[in-house]
């Protein structure tokens, strides 16, 4: 796939980006015992779905045997210790309890979602740092210790596309990884930029470009998978022949999963999981579960935070738990 490169990876970037560590406080030796707890699957609802009325609430699903869920698990609960009762964390043993992660869509651990009024409203996956994670409980209301100035840049960038600035995010984004090759926060913002602009080689080049063990990062994984989705998507042809089957055939699944393939392509991701969701509740057994799977992708892809992905959460939750 190629496209015409309006930010390309040999650009010249011009901002000046500075930035340096800050140190974090200790959290409190005095842990209220109901703060950080176990879960089961019978207790989830209790624990998490009901919990999370009264305050955000945290969940960890994790399993004895991986590594990098050992790493996260005692960052996690000084950042939430930190945050002195402003959210609660439940942590969740798959291998004991493995039918909640799999109703939810978990395909790889370590990997923390949020619940705010009985919902999950935002996540994240891998062993993220220290600062990530009190940027996300800072997100859903709770007290977080001060960021580095190299968040306060990656969210200058942020905010920069949210204002449809993207030559100046790209610049950003280039400007840190200057500084900065291996930070994956900036590759994959970078990198999707380039991706929306068309240039899928050049936000590939990006990608390859950072070191073998930030490979699996997630932001870069959503990037790739974004970059898959896209080549799929492009074998399939033209929308409006699957419309017409559709309309034909409300029932013709195949089309109908075609058909959202083609909208994620061309970022109508709304319809793309509203056409998936449709075909889980017609018939969840289809093509093997493949309506939920594709929609996991689809997640992964956009993000755990995306405003699409929170929203086909929800909706996916509702019919699971219902």
């Amino acid at each position: 796939m190629t496209g015409n490169n309006q930010f390309g990876a040999g650009s010249q970037y011009t901002t000046t980006v500075q930035f340096g560590n800050e140190g974090h406080g200790q959290p409190s030796s005095t842990l209220p015992g109901d703060l950080i707890k176990d879960t089961t699957t019978a207790s989830f609802p209790a624990d998490v779905i009901q919990e999370s009325r009264k305050q955000p609430v945290l969940v960890d699903f994790w399993a004895p045997w991986c590594g990098p869920c050992r790493q996260l698990g005692p960052v996690l609960e000084k950042v939430v210790q930190a945050a002195g009762g402003q959210v609660k964390l439940v942590k969740m043993n798959i291998d004991d309890h493995p039918a909640i992660a799999g109703q939810l869509g978990i395909q790889s651990i370590p990997a923390v979602l949020a619940f705010k009024d009985g919902q999950p409203v935002d996540g994240f996956m891998g062993a993220v740092p220290e600062s990530q994670i009190s940027e996300f409980i800072a997100r859903l209301g709770g007290k977080a210790p001060g960021e580095g100035a190299l968040e306060e840049v990656l969210a200058t960038a942020a905010e920069a596309l949210a204002q449809g600035d993207m030559q100046k995010a790209a610049d950003i984004y280039g400007a840190v990884l200057q500084q900065d090759p291996t930070s994956t926060v900036a590759a994959a913002g970078l990198a999707n930029i380039l991706f929306e602009a068309g240039a899928y080689e050049d936000a590939q080049t990006i990608l390859d470009g950072l070191p073998q063990d930030r490979q699996a990062a997630p932001e870069i994984a959503a990037v790739r998978t974004r970059l898959l989705l896209a080549a799929q998507a492009a074998e399939l042809g033209d929308a409006a022949g699957l419309e017409q089957r559709l309309a034909e055939n409300p029932a013709d699944h195949q089309a109908r999963f075609d058909l959202a393939m083609i909208q994620n392509a061309k970022g109508e991701k709304t319809q793309a999981a509203d056409n998936l969701m449709a075909i889980i509740k017609a018939d969840r057994d289809w093509n093997e579960d493949g309506a939920r799977t594709q929609l996991l992708q689809f997640f992964e892809a956009w993000g755990m935070s995306d405003p699409a992905t929170l929203a086909a959460r929800r909706k996916l939750s509702s019919v699971l738990f219902s």
